[in-house]
């Protein structure tokens, strides 16, 4: 019987900790969306009703925290890198793997942050698949290059430079569905050798007017009536 009662305890400590990483990671994701990926341990801590000494023994590291919140992102972007290469046509590849990227920008809104941002992770397993995920993607380019459907002076930093662009615009305007995949076409049409221009998608209902940048240039001036 104590044998029994030993082993029900150690259940319902397992059920505890699971239950407790569970909310501590549904915390994460609202947190990191609120206040992005530097916000206080505490907040995440208090959002997910348990203590802080509970979420560190669960993530020691800020960098772990951000990577368990969003492991099934950065495994369905690694997962798209795997099918980008394997298939036959390299610039449709290319392109999937962008729109994959960019659609979890949209829909997460906390990945952005986490996806562009460099984390002090000098693990040799965390070095080794960035490693690999770069000479993967590498070789992807050399494949769409080759076949004349990605510019020649396609660099990689190009794409890092897109991906900030569209995280900027879902993170300004996060529920414009018609902006992201515009952005995203355009983006994709810049890369080719080729400009192959097919119809872009729907515009976005987004006004100049409406931007922050218009209403604060004309913060206090009258609009010309000449």
């Amino acid at each position: 019987m104590g044998e029994s009662s030993r082993i029900a305890g150690q259940d319902s400590l397992r059920a505890d900790a699971r239950r407790n990483r569970r909310r501590i990671l549904s915390a994460a994701r609202v947190v990191f969306a609120e206040h992005g990926i530097d916000a206080p341990m505490a907040t995440v801590a208090r959002r997910a009703g348990v203590g802080v000494a509970t979420l560190y023994r669960r993530f020691p590291t800020r960098d772990a925290l951000v990577r368990a919140t969003f492991a099934h992102q950065t495994d369905t972007c690694a997962q798209a890198l795997t099918e980008a290469l394997a298939d036959p046509d390299p610039w449709q590849g290319f392109q999937r793997l962008v729109e994959t990227v960019c659609e979890l920008q949209r829909e997460e809104r906390g990945f952005p942050a986490a996806f562009v941002s460099a984390f002090p992770d000098t693990t040799r397993e965390h070095a080794r698949v960035c490693e690999q995920a770069e000479r993967d993607f590498m070789a992807l380019v050399r494949r769409a290059q080759a076949a004349g459907a990605l510019r020649a002076d396609f660099h990689p930093s190009d794409l890092a430079v897109a991906l900030l662009s569209h995280c900027g615009l879902v993170t300004a305007l996060p529920g414009d569905r018609a902006a992201s995949r515009r952005l995203v076409a355009y983006l994709l049409q810049s890369f080719r050798a080729e400009a192959a221009h097919g119809a872009l998608p729907a515009p976005s209902a987004l006004s100049l007017r409406s931007l922050p940048l218009a209403a604060h240039g004309s913060q206090g001036q009258q609009p010309s009536r000449a």
